[in-house]
């Protein structure tokens, strides 16, 4: 059932599981419901997290088909009951999986693109080394070979995608809490996939990746217009900028460092902002005044050019900040107010939703 109107793919690109892309896959769900669109979940898989799991409440779940094969049940996502459902969006989990024996289509990919089809915009998660053009590099790099790979053309036919970051000693805290895996499992992960080289070497790969995905819609905009004032920012300015996000959250500093190692590493200009809604910043509390002249302090102490603005609607002031001064990347952590709605809103840049690093101390 194919419909005039093709919907529209957003990945979520990580480069390890426990980065977060379904966290913040899921999130932009909820988001989405409380704006009156109607979503709904085509497939999750929980893996046992508790946060990740508490993100779907109050969504609707497509109930999943249940398969026979040599005496055994497998249950995998139901897409013809999704088609059917026909949501505005549907959640789908996984990307790169192969679905069970005896399922219509091979891969979940495949899936996808039935449910594009029919006109129903899609929300999915993929990590890097599933890409099919990386598996040959990440096999060298790690020494495991990825059997479940996704064509780069399906990836590239993406209208957007989202990298959602977390440093590799961040991610293998989290594997060692048990928030990943059950502690069984994660010991296992931790003596091979997961090791801090192979993650390293893995989040670079999605960085490389993001960035490549960013210059082919930059091209595209040129053929294309969909924002023109961006388009001259780009024709003149063809090299990578970066702009990260102020606010008076304590991540803040996390991402300040983090903007500037990648600005560092992609040979490129670095600028920080934030957004005020008066001149007086009223806002704001003592306390939260503090902390934004903190960071904005900071900034110049790493050399990354500090501006404040005036607006009330901080997330619609960033993005047309950006787009006026040429940006191509936007960092932005995952407890700044209106992030989501930044997402939305600067599609024609690449924003990284970067996650705080906790210390659990027992």
């Amino acid at each position: 059932m194919e419909s005039a109107h093709k919907g529209k793919l957003k990945i979520f690109l990580g480069y390890a599981a426990g980065v977060g892309k379904t966290y913040q896959m899921l999130t932009e769900a909820q988001e989405l419901k409380l704006q009156g669109v109607d979503v709904v979940i085509g497939y999750f898989e929980p893996h046992g997290r508790a946060e990740t799991i508490a993100q779907t409440a109050g969504l609707e779940l497509v109930p999943r088909r249940v398969y026979d094969h040599r005496g055994s049940r497998f249950e995998d996502m139901d897409t013809v009951a999704v088609i059917t459902r026909h949501p505005q969006v549907a959640v789908v989990d996984e990307f790169a999986h192969t679905n069970v024996p005896g399922a219509e289509r091979l891969k979940r990919w495949q899936d996808v693109m039935a449910i594009l089809d029919a006109g129903i915009d899609v929300l999915t998660s993929l990590n890097i080394q599933h890409i099919e053009s990386l598996n040959d590099q990440v096999w060298h790099v790690t020494g495991i070979r990825v059997r479940e790979t996704v064509p780069d053309w399906v990836v590239q036919e993406a209208d957007e995608v989202v990298m959602v970051d977390v440093t590799p000693r961040a991610l293998l805290h989290r594997l060692e809490r048990g928030v990943v895996y059950s502690h069984e499992k994660a010991q296992k992960a931790l003596e091979n996939f997961f090791t801090e080289s192979n993650l390293t070497a893995l989040r670079e790969l999605a960085l490389r990746q993001a960035a490549h995905q960013l210059e082919e819609r930059r091209e595209d905009l040129r053929l294309r217009p969909l924002y023109p004032t961006a388009v001259r920012a780009l024709d003149s300015q063809r090299q990578e900028s970066i702009l990260i996000w102020i606010t008076p959250h304590p991540s803040t500093a996390m991402l300040i460092r983090r903007g500037r190692r990648v600005a560092d590493y992609l040979n490129s200009s670095c600028t920080a902002l934030f957004v005020a809604r008066d001149a007086a910043m009223s806002e704001l509390s003592p306390e939260a005044r503090a902390a934004v002249d903190r960071h904005l302090n900071f900034c110049r102490n790493l050399r990354i050019q500090p501006e404040v603005i005036e607006s009330p609607e901080p997330a619609k002031a960033v993005s047309a900040w950006a787009r006026d001064h040429g940006i191509t990347q936007i960092f932005v952590t995952r407890d700044a107010p209106e992030a989501q709605k930044l997402v939305h809103l600067a599609r024609d840049m690449q924003v990284t939703i970067v996650a705080e690093r906790v210390r659990h101390v027992t």
